[in-house]
């Protein structure tokens, strides 16, 4: 375990980080690093390889990208950093955020790789030497099989959402793309949670690695009010859309349990006038990278989406997050209102429950993760706490 370090008493410019950098960090209005930024970006500047168990949210990308940049030769045009994401979101948003730390180069170039999109725009950025190269597991491989990216310049490798990556199915291709850098000289494992796969692969690939974890403390653990609403199961689209219209939200996901009810819940909410769209697997590529860009500027404000369509929705300034089924899972929970209540601000998240079952699931999830969840009643006036609703049964009359 890597020492702790009061990250309110260190500022990126106490950090040996190119002025370049700190330059962009400074525009963007980024003075001080989060927790797992002030501790991983030291060992990885100085070629450490870096275990690191931190929260959604946490400030992961520029933990891992801020070293990358500054180990970069822009005279050399061999890629130089690679950095393997579980799905083509996460890869696209790892790229946009690179980027914007690249603000104040113009030597330094990043390619994004992933599935559902053809070779040729791929090949395209592949032509014009990038030193920086995001891509999902499945699609570099296929790029390295038709030859058209080299890895013996890629000093070093990040992977991100390592236990998402190695519980979709790629630890075969992971490893097959480790052993085939013979040049690497450090390996940076970033995950919400330490699967067996991820500590296999940190035994298999890391060699007196750093170990950091930043746990979802007072300190780290985003501001997130959490509110649930008991409803009959047909009337939950009612009860999302009188949140949506008291709450007043500029930037709203709403998350669904499957591909089915994320598209329904999507067309009846733009059916009576709510300005919404939706992310699921059987949408087109195309359609889904206008979407996500869409709702990243703020022109979409509700989106609704399906867990896994929902990796790498990473926007710093969602307000709310919108439970409309109950996750299947605990970590979902935890990956779902994650998505609010970032860059210290404040955020809310309700789920709506339709039957006993997803109650008795929500309490689960509660208890698991050591949640207060303030169940909600709606009256006709708005939401009330349902003990208190329960206490002024003569008020109740009276309205």
């Amino acid at each position: 375990m890597s020492d702790t370090i009061e990250t309110n008493e260190l500022a990126f410019r106490q950090m040996d980080i190119p002025e370049k950098i700190l330059s962009a960090l400074d525009e963007k209005g980024y003075g001080y690093p989060t927790r797992v930024q002030a501790e991983a970006i030291g060992p990885l500047m100085e070629w450490k390889d870096v275990i690191a168990k931190a929260p959604t949210g946490t400030g992961k990308t520029f933990a891992f990208g801020i070293p990358m940049i500054a180990h970069v030769d822009p005279a050399d045009e061999n890629v130089q950093g690679l950095i393997l994401a579980p799905t083509r979101e996460l890869a696209l948003q790892i790229g946009d955020e690179l980027r914007g730390l690249l603000l104040r180069y113009d030597d330094i170039r990043v390619a994004v790789l992933y599935g559902g999109q053809k070779m040729e725009p791929q090949l395209q950025q592949l032509r014009k030497k990038p030193q920086i190269v995001v891509a999902t597991p499945g699609r570099l491989m296929d790029h390295y099989k038709h030859r058209a990216i080299r890895f013996d310049g890629i000093r070093t490798v990040i992977l991100d959402e390592a236990d998402r990556m190695l519980d979709m199915g790629f630890f075969k291709d992971v490893t097959g793309i480790l052993d085939k850098i013979p040049n690497r000289r450090n390996l940076g494992l970033f995950s919400a949670t330490m699967s067996q796969e991820v500590m296999t692969v940190s035994w298999m690939y890391q060699r007196d690695e750093v170990e950091i974890t930043v746990r979802p403390d007072a300190e780290s653990r985003p501001d997130i009010d959490q509110f649930s609403v008991t409803v009959p199961a047909l009337e939950k689209l009612n009860a999302v859309r009188w949140i949506l219209f008291l709450g007043k939200f500029e930037r709203v996901i709403v998350f669904c349990n499957t591909k089915v009810m994320c598209q329904r819940v999507s067309d009846e909410l733009r059916r009576v006038g709510v300005d919404a769209d939706c992310l699921h697997g059987d949408i087109p590529q195309a359609q889904r990278e206008r979407t996500m860009k869409s709702f990243r500027k703020g022109k979409l404000p509700v989106l609704i989406a399906t867990d896994v369509a929902s990796r790498g929705i990473d926007v710093d300034d969602v307000d709310c997050v919108i439970n409309y089924d109950v996750p299947q899972e605990n970590e979902y929970y935890v990956h779902r209102i994650g998505r609010t209540g970032r860059a210290k601000k404040k955020g809310v998240s309700w789920t709506v429950i339709g039957s006993f079952p997803e109650q008795a699931k929500l309490d689960e999830i509660a208890k698991y993760c050591r949640f207060t969840v303030q169940p909600m009643t709606i009256t006709e006036t708005g939401f009330v706490p349902a003990e208190r609703r329960q206490a002024a049964p003569v008020s109740r009359r009276r309205r």
